[in-house]
């Protein structure tokens, strides 16, 4: 799918298979964790603006969205997020903590889909043993910050043809 951003006015390509109930870019409430997969920015404004958002909580219709969006279960992501399942079910708005790896999840998958094109070939890559990750699966390193990092300078790697 080619995409246009609403910031720069530039194309962008997205080749993004259709789920069931295709999210648009533009029903995306602007700076929730869907959008933030599609619209992933350096600019210190936008970096601000997650800060406030992680501090204000995710609502629980946002992680819902981005579970959709990212064709994904909350039972895949329960060992990398920092509360039960079941706590999360219970809550509106989650705690900072779980906000932030909620965001940390939503760049990564921004990142992984530009760089694979598909969200069937990030994730293809995401559950396979990678030989420079020590031939770990690179989702079971998401658990820790540590992880994240390695994780997604793997995919920066990959973005460059930059091999280890």
């Amino acid at each position: 799918m080619k995409t246009t951003s609403k910031d720069t006015g530039k194309p962008k390509s997205i080749n993004l298979r259709a789920s069931k109930k295709v999210l648009e870019e533009d029903s995306l409430t602007k700076f929730s964790p869907s959008w933030v997969v599609l619209n992933g920015k350096d600019a210190p404004a936008y970096k601000m603006e997650l800060i406030g958002r992680i501090r204000e909580g995710v609502k629980k219709t946002d992680w819902k969205q981005l579970i959709q969006f990212t064709e994904s279960t909350e039972k895949e992501f329960e060992h990398i997020l920092p509360a039960s399942i079941s706590s999360m079910q219970k809550k509106t708005v989650y705690s900072k903590e779980t906000s932030e790896r909620i965001y940390e999840l939503a760049s990564l998958f921004g990142l992984g889909y530009e760089v694979f094109d598909s969200k069937d070939d990030f994730k293809r890559w995401l559950m396979t043993p990678s030989k420079t990750l020590g031939n770990k699966i690179p989702f079971d390193l998401l658990d820790s910050s540590f992880g994240f990092e390695m994780v997604e300078n793997e995919i920066v790697r990959i973005q460059y043809n930059v091999y280890s």
